[in-house]
């Protein structure tokens, strides 16, 4: 088979060899109980991840990925697969500790900022599964996030955009606490509730809400806090996230895991982020932090 031309969304050999444990891990283990264990894997892994990348840094739908990827039938069978298993998940949090370590940081945080950002939908996004932000004006979902001080994904929730912040945040926090049990401190803006902090108090996390001055106009970065916008900034390089496409939310949670994987491997490898404005110029295009 001829190679290919390359994409620029592609796999350095560098970042795939962050990736290619947990991958090639996954699909051992799942050839460890499958009925036809003799017959090869038909396509690649490498390439699989590339055609998963492509429509998460492009925006394409599934059905439109060029032909010189697997075919795309197979390629979505993946992505979802890896969602169900966890896997995308997983690559960020072995990508997260390489690069917290990197960044002379210890494994494990000790603090984290949450935050939440309501998005448009498309027509493939069922009525049932979306809602109104009424603050801001908005009829789709909510992606609320947990980051490290480093901007760095801890968790992700994707819900209704009806859904108040600290419902969701209620939940953010449990996840926090039993997958980091690190965590002792938390920062979160005026939309979360006091009867949130209560419940962060009563498992061991102290819980900040931070305040904009009054009569203050404009974006102003707050403390602590701005990291985690930084991190929503960082997510918009990839298309497919600038609207809500995912049917389900756990798939739009699996995006957004993607992104931040694509995001931390370029940082550990030292790779530039190639901008849309100037696809042919890398130098100026670095990620931020």
């Amino acid at each position: 088979m001829t190679k290919r031309r390359a994409y620029p969304s592609d796999l350095s050999d560098a970042r795939w060899a962050l990736i290619e444990p947990v991958l090639s891990e996954w699909r051992a283990e799942r050839r460890r109980y499958a009925l036809n264990i003799g017959r090869p894997p038909e396509h690649d892994l490498r390439e699989i991840t590339n055609a998963i990348l492509y429509v998460d840094r492009t925006g394409v739908q599934w059905r439109y990925l060029p032909h010189d990827f697997p075919p795309w039938e197979t390629v979505y069978g993946y992505f979802a697969r890896w969602q169900k298993d966890g896997v995308f998940a997983e690559l960020t949090g072995v990508l997260r500790r390489l690069l917290r370590q990197k960044e002379g940081r210890d494994a494990e945080p000790s603090a984290c900022v949450i935050d939440a950002q309501s998005v448009k939908t498309s027509t493939s996004v069922p009525a049932a599964g979306q809602g109104t932000d009424a603050a801001k004006k908005i009829v789709g979902r909510k992606r609320s996030i947990v980051t490290d001080t480093l901007g760095l994904l801890l968790a992700v929730l994707v819900t209704g955009a009806g859904v108040q912040d600290s419902v969701a945040g209620t939940d953010l926090i449990d996840q926090v606490a039993a997958a980091h049990p690190t965590i002792r401190k938390v920062w979160v803006d005026g939309g979360y509730r006091q009867h949130l902090v209560e419940h962060a108090a009563g498992i061991g996390i102290d819980m900040e809400i931070v305040q904009r001055t009054p009569g203050t106009r404009g974006f102003t970065p707050l403390p602590k806090r701005w990291t985690v916008e930084r991190t929503y900034g960082w997510l918009m390089l990839h298309r497919r996230l600038a609207r809500d496409y995912e049917t389900l939310p756990t798939r739009s949670e699996a995006m957004i895991h993607l992104a931040m994987t694509d995001l931390m491997a370029r940082r550990l490898t030292g790779e530039a982020t190639i901008s849309w404005r100037d696809p042919i110029s890398q130098e100026q295009t670095r990620i931020p932090g």
